[in-house]
């Protein structure tokens, strides 16, 4: 009985501590202990964003360099169509060049069946 007496002596002096200023001493480091924890949660929140936006960038980067190679291959495309267009007209020009009346006749005759036969499939 003797040991329960002591042990509630220690547990009143304990708590009369508490009472006295240990609570404030306490809840000074416990406010101190939540601010490093919203800190370190902030953290974590502005790492995690970080993360997002790496990855958002590197997404970013992919898809225009893409877009420049399909870019440039359309270029190419285009500058091989140029050639061959050029070409063409050059044969335009030999043709209207000749003031033969017969091949005139023949190259008007051809355009208009193309365009009603072009027409007519069209209708």
């Amino acid at each position: 009985m003797n040991a329960r007496r002591d042990f509630r002596n220690n547990r009143t002096a304990l708590f009369d501590e508490i009472e006295e200023g240990g609570i404030n001493a306490s809840s000074s480091y416990s406010s101190h202990e939540i601010d490093e924890h919203d800190n370190e949660e902030a953290i974590d929140g502005l790492q995690d964003r970080v993360i997002m936006l790496k990855r958002l960038s590197g997404d970013i980067n992919e898809e225009v360099e893409s877009h420049n190679r399909m870019l440039d291959r359309m270029g190419n495309d285009m500058d091989s169509s140029r050639g061959v267009l050029s070409g063409t007209m050059d044969r335009f020009k030999m043709v209207f060049e000749t003031k033969s009346s017969r091949r005139m006749f023949t190259l008007v005759a051809s355009f208009v069946i193309i365009f009603l036969v072009i027409y007519y499939l069209t209708r």
